[in-house]
């Protein structure tokens, strides 16, 4: 499909689904070569990068583990710049390496927020991937470790982005139509 329509707004295809796993095979490759030997935890942020972390995870070989946490910052197509915090970590992070996954990083409060608890909780290293990352939005002063693709500060949708909790299960990315 080249447009649909969620709710109220028309989206158009902006990358494919075969660009978006190669991009994604290309940062497990390097988070293999980085954490060889660390046994990081993964932590997935939801709902939206669950998309990313499956097939990220497709392509890990190092031994590590996984869990999850539910964060929320936008309401509809808007960052509300509060981090609601629906679902906590539930493991004991203390001296543990960090990969926080996240699919999409524009004003980087979220991710500010987590690192910061990260290593109020003792984190030994807190690294960040992200599938997407509009640096034009980006407002905070931190590293982004794993960047898969940088795009402009368009409105998207799919390949878990949504707008207002649908559009999730495109496995293309679709920018809102101008």
């Amino acid at each position: 499909m080249s447009r649909i329509k969620v709710h109220d707004k028309e989206f158009e295809l902006y990358i494919p689904q075969d660009q978006i796993e190669r991009a994604i095979s290309r940062l497990a490759d390097e988070i293999n070569r980085d954490m060889a030997g660390k046994n990081p935890l993964f932590l997935i942020v939801l709902n939206g990068a669950f998309m990313f972390a499956a097939e990220l995870f497709k392509h890990v070989s190092i031994e590590c583990e996984i869990s999850f946490v539910k964060l929320s910052s936008y309401s509809g197509t808007a960052s509300t710049s509060v981090v609601r915090e629906l679902i906590g970590l539930d493991h004991s992070i203390s001296g543990r390496n960090i990969v926080l996954v996240e699919d999409i990083i524009d004003t980087g409060l979220t991710m500010l927020f987590t690192k910061e608890k990260l290593r109020k909780l003792e984190a030994n290293d807190v690294r960040i991937a992200t599938l997407l990352f509009k640096p034009k939005a980006f407002q905070q002063d931190f590293h982004i470790d794993y960047i898969g693709m940088e795009i402009p500060n368009d409105f998207i949708v799919g390949y878990g982005l949504d707008y207002n909790e649908h559009a999730r299960n495109l496995p293309d990315i679709y920018k809102i139509a101008t």
